[in-house]
């Protein structure tokens, strides 16, 4: 098991698309681990945006331009 996969992240990797009438739409793409020693960060990505634009965010937000 991975350090990765025993802790929560601080982070959530979204990709951003902008939509019609200011809208954007967020996709999941990962997650970002603090390192131990609080001076980085691995980011973990299941899927890699075609524009290569990723947002962090923290986890306890809620991405804009979402329903629900």
């Amino acid at each position: 098991m991975t350090e990765e996969t025993k802790n929560n992240p601080s982070h959530v990797a979204y990709q951003v698309r902008d939509g019609a009438a200011d809208k954007s739409y967020w996709t999941r793409v990962g997650a970002a681990f603090p390192h131990g020693d609080g001076k980085g960060f691995n980011v973990v990505v299941d899927a890699m945006p075609l524009d290569g634009r990723i947002t962090l965010r923290e986890p306890s937000e809620k991405p804009e331009g979402t329903e629900g």
